[in-house]
């Protein structure tokens, strides 16, 4: 049978972008979303047969929820393989006007998200001897943000860092555990939040002059998850267009 792979935030963007991608590759998928609509959708699209693609309700703030999409795993189809930690929530907001309340959420959904997430699946993927979690990290978590906020730059820095972490922590068991970290993308949140104007800004200082390629991710999350990938675990692919440079 083929691995199983959630992917968290699949209703739209990046992450329906990821969810294609990986059961075009023969993954059957399972899409998470709190816009439980929107992953339904998407799955009877995929697979309307429910065999390959199935839709869950989630919201990444909660831990029961992660639970209770490994258990329905389980019980579906023998287990998870592989976790893609995707959901987000981007606010432009200046620094001194960022409120405690929009600093936790933006915490509680960017990195308790991922936190939770890699705990209760990592010792899921730990228990079964092999998986392979790819947190979405971000340009922003890299070089203080430029477009978003602070409270998001903060919690996706805390996203890098939490990969090497759980890397160390499950890398004995078959586990690996990686970071995507892209700069500005071309999808249509990206076209629809962005003003023309600053947009044209952002091109301007990308070393490569263009917005990067959302497919050029789900690749890299292909490469990130496949069976020979073991020893690549706790680093962090860099996809800003030239933006930040180690």
């Amino acid at each position: 049978m083929s691995r199983v792979a959630l992917v968290t935030g699949a209703s739209r963007g990046l992450g329906e972008c990821i969810a294609r991608r990986l059961h075009a590759a023969g993954y059957r998928v399972a899409l998470a979303d709190l816009r439980v609509e929107g992953v339904q959708a998407l799955a009877a699209e995929l697979d309307g047969s429910g065999t390959t693609a199935l839709a869950i309700e989630l919201d990444v703030r909660s831990k029961a929820d992660f639970q209770r999409a490994r258990d329905l795993l389980a019980e579906q189809w023998g287990g998870t393989d592989i976790l893609v930690n995707n959901a987000g929530v981007s606010k432009v907001a200046a620094l001194m006007d960022i409120t405690p309340e929009e600093f936790d959420e933006s915490m509680a959904i960017n990195l308790r998200g991922t936190f939770v997430a890699c705990q209760v699946f990592g010792a899921h993927f730990a228990e079964r001897g092999f998986g392979r979690i790819v947190n979405i990290a971000s340009l922003a978590g890299q070089n203080g943000g430029t477009a978003t906020g602070a409270h998001y730059a903060a919690a996706k820095g805390g996203v890098a860092t939490l990969t090497k972490v759980f890397a160390r922590e499950l890398s004995a068991q078959g586990v690996t555990v990686n970071s995507i970290s892209p700069g500005p993308l071309d999808l249509p949140i990206v076209r629809e939040s962005v003003a023309p104007e600053r947009l044209e800004q952002i091109l301007k200082m990308i070393p490569a002059g263009t917005l990067g390629d959302p497919t050029f991710i789900a690749d890299s999350v292909l490469l990130l998850i496949a069976d020979n990938a073991i020893s690549v675990t706790g680093a962090c692919l860099d996809v800003n267009g030239g933006l930040f440079m180690r």
